[in-house]
């Protein structure tokens, strides 16, 4: 375990050495303060348009770190040669995948309180009562999905020799996935064989990101779904991850470094 926190700390470290962050969190700002200073029509509800609008900026900023910082892991240790000493540590492969998902999905998590941070802020100057509850359910159920961004990110990188290609692909899949994940099971009622057969397999095995989006009911001050939806879903996460970890290291195993 000591060898894997290791690796994951070097990510860590390397998240904030980097610029991205810093650039997202900014623009994020910036925006969500220039959307609070606008009073449309004398609206009190502004706030919830607010809302909206920061926790958007929080999902397409978190999405992009975790998918950036992750996508260049394996690549960048393979193109400045650093993976041959840190295997001959002995660290193994099983361990460095262990260790890069640890830190890319822990600088995520770093980054996502930073901005939820930001965001309960922004929502305290025109709410007088901030729903605690709500935001750290969101926020945690928020970090889970991004264990599986995290997890297929990881697999894409050992598969792509690219990162731009990696990052391309998932930024793709997964706004692909929010968008129409959950209704592709309604899609293939109306569809013939085979393709209705096609399109119910993809719904069972693609991640269902959308179960863990719950910033309408954090916008429209809504119940959230309990602690026990929300274990049943990080349960659902983090089989889900461990599957993507897995074939990430049954291939990362027998694939050649000098490549």
């Amino acid at each position: 375990m000591s060898r894997i926190w290791a690796v994951a700390t070097v990510v860590i470290k390397e998240l904030y050495r980097r610029k991205d962050f810093y650039v997202l969190f900014v623009l994020t700002a910036l925006l969500t303060l220039g959307a609070l200073s606008v009073n449309f029509f004398d609206d009190p509800k502004i706030i919830r348009y607010v809302k909206d609008i920061c926790l958007l900026l929080i999902w397409l900023s978190t999405l992009i770190i975790a998918i950036v910082t992750t996508a260049r892991q394996i690549p960048a240790e393979k193109e400045d040669r650093t993976i041959f000493p840190l295997l001959a540590k002995p660290v193994s492969r099983g361990q460095v995948i262990a260790g890069k998902f640890l830190g890319c999905w822990l600088a995520s998590g770093l980054a996502l309180l930073v901005f939820y941070i930001f965001f309960v802020a922004v929502t305290g100057l025109r709410e007088p009562h901030l729903m605690w509850g709500a935001y750290l359910k969101s926020m945690f159920l928020h970090w889970m999905m991004l264990a599986m961004v995290v997890g297929l990110t990881l697999l894409g990188s050992v598969i792509f020799t690219a990162v731009s290609a990696n990052v391309t692909i998932c930024l793709i899949a997964i706004f692909g996935i929010l968008v129409v994940g959950e209704h592709l099971a309604k899609i293939a009622v109306r569809q013939a064989e085979p393709v209705r057969t096609i399109t119910y397999t993809l719904f069972y095995c693609l991640p269902h990101l959308e179960l863990f989006d719950v910033r309408a009911q954090v916008v429209n001050n809504q119940p959230l779904p309990g602690w026990l939806d929300c274990g049943l879903a990080s349960l659902y996460a983090a089989a889900y991850t461990g599957v993507l970890l897995y074939a990430a290291w049954l291939l990362f195993r027998r694939r050649s470094l000098s490549t």
